[in-house]
């Protein structure tokens, strides 16, 4: 049975999304944001502008509509809010919205090297490589041009001289996607020191992509309120 989420529920999953990228170092100090997006009220509830993850209390992610416009919250949204509306207004597989700043994919990224699919897990949750999305400045309609066109039909991007994003059907989606760049990000460094790494083909990667979207798991991927661990 799908479990409708509720402004408040959301508001509450964000805040302790938010603690959980904090104590799983893929962020530093007020840095990044998270948002989530509830498809049938064209709302969109994300993390406040420079307010610590740990500070975040269930109240504080500003719910806006899909122009930005507030309209439940005391405080700004994230500076990087057109990033978030511009990806939801041009997929409408995706409902949350994470951007990291973690040290292996962001060494990538200032590299301005993308990561190949070298991994099943990636190929399946990302859908493929992972590009890098040409530098504007944060905040700008630029940058959310750019991550969009970059990002395409994958779960992720590289943003040069910045960070990145990952993307997902819901909150836990997102978070495993930026969890999952990062590690493929370090893997791939390593194996560049150390060989040549191996690429899986295109046929190979949509096989795996298939199988995760519509075979993978017990029951079908709905948006629920539960404590992360």
């Amino acid at each position: 049975m799908k479990i409708k989420l509720t402004v408040e529920k959301a508001r509450e999953r964000v805040a302790r999304f938010g603690r959980k990228i904090a104590d799983s170092n893929l962020i530093l100090g007020t840095w990044g944001n998270i948002s989530c997006r509830l498809p049938d009220e064209q709302l969109v509830i994300i993390t406040p502008s420079g307010v610590g993850y740990h500070q975040i209390r269930p109240n504080m992610p500003v719910v806006v509509n899909m122009d930005g416009e507030v309209r439940e919250g005391d405080l700004k949204p994230s500076s990087e809010i057109k990033v978030h509306l511009a990806i939801y207004a041009a997929r409408e597989d995706v409902n949350a919205v994470v951007h990291t700043h973690s040290a292996y994919a962001s060494a990538l990224a200032v590299s301005g090297i993308s990561i190949p699919p070298i991994l099943e897990d990636m190929a399946a949750l990302i859908g493929g490589e992972v590009p890098v999305a040409e530098y504007a400045v944060a905040g700008s309609e630029q940058l959310a041009r750019s991550t969009v066109r970059a990002m395409g039909k994958k779960n992720a991007v590289l943003l040069a001289n910045h960070g990145m994003v990952g993307v997902g059907r819901d909150l836990d989606e997102a978070f495993d996607v930026c969890m999952m760049v990062e590690r493929c990000a370090q893997i791939y460094i390593i194996s560049k020191l150390v060989g040549d790494p191996k690429v899986l083909s295109p046929g190979d990667v949509a096989v795996l992509r298939d199988f995760y979207l519509n075979k993978y798991g017990q029951r079908e991927r709905v948006e629920v309120f539960k404590c992360p661990k």
